[in-house]
């Protein structure tokens, strides 16, 4: 069953989804060679709490930390552990909070140091399927729709979409329906309306589109051992329009990068 939210509700999710912008935020002054996934991992947890949030992954279906830290070939669900980054490695930094009954929920893929042009591109094509999702996620559309559009611009690049693995309707539950599909076709799924808050995330891997799972329960890994990419944003449905909850402007400020790709989509003006 969809939950659709209140005005009132949303304002209480845009809250909790900032607080992992900006933990993120945090994090990417942080994301370097030498550093281990672990300590990234308790630099959130206490970021979090500071923000009088709790951690929205750490012991939820039984997941043993704050973040899902996923390098290089794996998609998602990664462990955090004591091994450091290198260079040239990429990481997915998925982030959960849970803050007056309502989670946040959203990631971005991080460069550590020089990485592959080709990389670069993987990444940078997945952060463009992202808006091109979002900017389609309007009343009276269908889930199909948005999820053609991914579909269609990564595989035109010659890239896999991941099928096992979506996005979800967000709100008092970190997974609520309608689940929400990277691919598929357009003017099929669920219609989309006024209230409605999803977590969307692309998830695209540079070869196959094919994964599969370590024995942790956990880590998903590309069938090919091929490099992975992953954003996530938090979206309401508001006035028959998207509206981004989440922002990764956090991130750019801590990383000097300059972008207008969420000029358009926010209605509260942020205050970095």
């Amino acid at each position: 069953m969809i939950v659709l939210k209140t005005p009132e509700e949303i304002e209480l999710m845009r809250e909790s989804a900032l607080i992992v912008s900006k933990t993120l935020g945090v994090l990417a002054g942080e994301v370097k060679p030498g550093i281990t996934t672990l300590a990234l991992d308790k630099i959130a947890e206490e970021h979090i709490r500071d923000l009088g949030a709790e951690p929205g992954f750490l012991g939820l279906y039984g997941f043993p930390n704050t973040l899902c830290m996923s390098p290089n070939a794996q998609v998602v669900h990664g462990i955090p552990n004591n091994k450091p980054l290198e260079e040239g490695d990429i990481i997915s930094i998925d982030c959960g909070a849970l803050k007056n009954g309502f989670y946040g929920d959203h990631a971005y893929t991080f460069e550590v140091g020089e990485v592959k042009e080709s990389t670069k591109k993987l990444l940078q094509v997945t952060k463009e399927s992202l808006y091109i999702g979002i900017k389609l996620m309007q009343a009276g559309n269908r889930v199909g729709d948005v999820g053609a559009a991914i579909q269609e611009y990564t595989e035109s690049h010659g890239y896999g979409v991941v099928r096992e693995l979506v996005g979800h309707g967000l709100g008092r539950k970190m997974h609520e329906d309608p689940e929400f599909p990277n691919y598929g076709k357009k003017g099929r799924g669920k219609v989309l309306a006024n209230g409605m808050v999803i977590a969307i995330e692309p998830m695209i891997n540079g070869g196959t589109r094919h994964i599969k799972q370590l024995k942790d329960g956990w880590t998903i890994l590309t069938a090919d051992g091929a490099p992975s990419a992953h954003f996530e944003h938090n979206v309401a449905i508001v006035d028959g329009k998207p509206e981004l909850l989440s922002t990764f402007q956090y991130i750019y400020q801590a990383l000097g990068i300059t972008s207008d790709e969420e000029e358009g989509l926010r209605k509260v003006p942020l205050t970095l």
